[in-house]
């Protein structure tokens, strides 16, 4: 019963993401608000890193970065966000699975993502290390080709 859940909450976040991914594909970068009055205000500029985010990263990881408990691990305040860089950019070269966080176990595998070019990665790893109350280096371009190049 509880393999049953699993998958079916697994089939529910995967159906989430290509909704989502639609959505964004119509206008991934800007985001009209409404002032009180109904009409719509100037337009909300999103960072790269926010946009490669909200594309490859939020239904797993969530909009505030908190995860999904026994499946998917946080992104704020952890020694694997905040901490070492390359450890970091090989998780999305290389994916990550049955690894401990934060004393934690996340059963999903993470995939790995590394189809996403070396400034896309280190805009997003940028973006998770600056949000979600996270205070950390930006990572370059060229820390992640040099990583990348030792895969």
């Amino acid at each position: 019963m509880e393999k049953i859940n699993r998958i079916s909450l697994f089939s529910l976040l995967a159906a989430l993401a290509v909704v989502h991914s639609f959505a964004l594909a119509q206008n991934p970068t800007k985001k009209a608000s409404v002032k009180p009055s109904g009409k719509p205000s100037a337009t909300v500029t999103k960072s790269p890193g926010q946009v490669v985010y909200e594309q490859n990263c939020l239904t797993c990881h969530q909009a505030n970065g908190s995860g999904v408990p026994n499946l998917n691990p946080p992104l704020r305040g952890t020694d694997w966000v905040l901490g070492d860089k390359t450890r970091l950019i090989n998780v999305v070269l290389k994916g990550l699975q049955g690894q401990e966080v934060e004393g934690d176990a996340y059963d999903n595998a993470m995939p790995a993502h590394d189809f996403l070019t070396d400034t896309q990665i280190a805009d997003v790893l940028t973006y998770i290390r600056s949000s979600f109350g996270n205070k950390a280096d930006a990572i370059t371009t060229d820390e992640v080709k040099a990583t990348r190049a030792q895969k």
